[in-house]
Formats: structure tokens, sequence, C-alpha cells
């Protein structure tokens, strides 16, 4: 288990405990396993106390902690007959991006979205969930084939961001963003986004702008990251715990803003200490989602798509 910096007093008991775990095994002490039970509910209770009031910048940790499930096993565990689709047609494949055909509950859909990799080699053949413009063209191309065909779309949002390299610029970075957020709009099939950890940027955007969003209780989603902001503001990336704070990134706080729909919620201590148990939240959500706008029309789904993103635009104004 991997602990966050904040975690460490959680660190200093659960590791106690497990010390005397491994000391009663070798019977050197009656008394040892009581003595770790009792360690045990202290842990539980700090850990409760400990995320029941995460800051903004302390959920942005969470949201990017190693351990959290990834797309990769939401899609192995949610979804059947998984066949992966790749390549843009047009210059390469992206594996930032993971998109195919599957079923959800034996339904046939569409599922797109960032893998950001769980080890030093998977990170770096994946880019760390940045995708390229490649990896926004891919995923037009499979929202295209699930209009033509009828099949909802369920995006898996995670991501740090857009890829910044120069490479990615001189391919048309920027462009392929908007296309894939026109897209989105433009699709008449349900579209459902969920924000499993990072929602960076337009990176996130492109994928996510939906008829439904949901994140998880302990993601974010942002138009740029804490320390991003802070680098930018106050030319001082350590401020990035005000930033966090201002940017207004946690899903409590998209929710009141009406930004996002609805909040999955996580397992005590996050989806990083109990995956299955997340990963199953996150499909009972979908399916709730995908059940509301069963049967809707494509013209009403695109125009309601549309005056959603609108009527946030306008709220945005009037405050």
């Amino acid at each position: 288990m991997t602990y966050l910096e904040f975690e460490k007093p959680l660190s200093d008991l659960e590791g106690k405990a497990e010390e005397l775990r491994a000391l009663a095994r070798r019977g050197e002490g009656v008394d040892l396993e009581k003595e770790a039970a009792a360690l045990d509910r202290k842990a539980a209770d700090m850990l409760r106390d400990l995320y029941k009031s995460l800051d903004p910048w302390r959920k942005t940790l969470v949201a990017r902690h190693p351990d959290r499930p990834h797309c990769i096993d939401y899609i192995d565990a949610l979804f059947s007959e998984w066949t992966p689709l790749a390549g843009d047609r047009g210059f390469a494949d992206d594996h930032a991006v993971m998109g195919g055909l599957a079923r959800f509950r034996d339904q046939p859909v569409v599922v797109i979205g960032h893998e950001k990799g769980n080890d030093t080699r998977s990170r770096i053949h994946r880019n760390f969930g940045m995708t390229r413009p490649e990896g926004y063209r891919k995923a037009i191309r499979l929202m295209e084939l699930a209009d033509r065909f009828g099949l909802p779309v369920i995006t898996l949002v995670d991501t740090p961001g857009a890829y910044p390299g120069k490479g990615a610029e001189e391919r048309g970075q920027s462009e392929a963003i908007a296309r894939s957020t026109e897209k989105c709009l433009q699709i008449g099939v349900p579209l459902v986004s969920v924000i499993i950890g990072e929602g960076g940027s337009g990176g996130a955007v492109a994928f996510a702008t939906a008829d439904r969003v949901a994140m998880l209780e302990h993601s974010i989603y942002s138009v740029i990251s804490p320390e991003g902001c802070a680098s930018i503001l106050w030319k001082d990336a350590d401020k990035m715990r005000e930033a966090a704070e201002a940017l207004k990134l946690t899903a409590q706080d998209l929710k009141k803003l009406g930004v996002i729909d609805c909040i999955i919620s996580e397992p005590v201590g996050g989806a990083q200490r109990a995956p299955a148990e997340a990963i199953a939240e996150v499909g009972r959500e979908i399916g709730t989602l995908l059940d509301q706008l069963k049967g809707v029309k494509p013209a009403e789904l695109v125009r309601a798509r549309r005056q959603k993103y609108l009527d946030m635009g306008s709220r945005g104004l009037a405050a």
C-alpha cells in the first residue's frame, strides 16, 4: 500500500499493527494479536477522520494516487467482449487512450478512456495518460462509429492534461481537442462520462462534454493543475494548495456549481483501498445514467446536451 504524505501517522499505526501480528505468528507473545486488533481499530478511526474532511489539495493527491483503479481495471471488471480499436487513420495510435467496442450489462457500447499505466514501463508506454492529437482523433473516429451504429458512448477520464510536447503542437493539438469536444456535442447517442481520477484541462473536456458527467468522490476536474495555476498566478509552484482551493476542482464544488451531475461514493480511504468496491459503484452509476437516457431521440439528445453547456456559460456570466 502506498501512503500519501498526510497519511504518515496512519502508516505508522498500520505498520506497528503488522509488526505485532508478525511477532504473534512466531509465537513471541500471547497478547500481541489483541494489541494489533486495538491498533487496527485506532487506524480505522484515524482513516475515517482523515478522509471525512479532505481539503482540495489532499483530494488532488488522492485523485493522483498510483494505486487507484485505472481505465483498464474498469474495462476488465465492468465490460464483456471488449474489442480494442487502434489508430486515428491519419498518423498513429495513441497508447494514452484506450477505445473500443464492448458490452455493458449485455448492451453494446463504445468505451473510450485515458490510461496512465501502473508501473514505470507501462507509464512511459501510456505517456502518463497525456493524450496526443492522434488520441483525440481516435476518440473522434470511435464516437462517429458509435453514432453510425446507435451505440451509447461511455468515457472514463483520468488525465493530467493533454500532452504539451512540441510534436503534439505541430500536429494540431488544440485543433484536435476542439474537434473532439465538438464531436461530443454532435453525436445522437447517449454519452456518459465518469471522472475516475484526474480531469485535467481540455484533455478531459474533450472526452467529458457529455449528457451526464459523474465524478468519483475524491477525483478532481479543472481547467489547469494546481501547480500550473500557482506558477502562472503567483510565479510560485509551491502555492499549489492555495491554487487548489481557488480552482474549485473537487467533485463537491463542481456539483454545487452545476458542472457535473452526480458524485459517486468511494470506500473509506479512497478507491485505492478497495478497488473492487469502487469499480462496482461506478458500474452501478453508469447503469443508472444510461437508463435515464434510454429511449431519448437522437435530435433531443443533441439539443439537450448543447443546451446543458450553454446554460453553464449563462450561469457563469450571471455570477
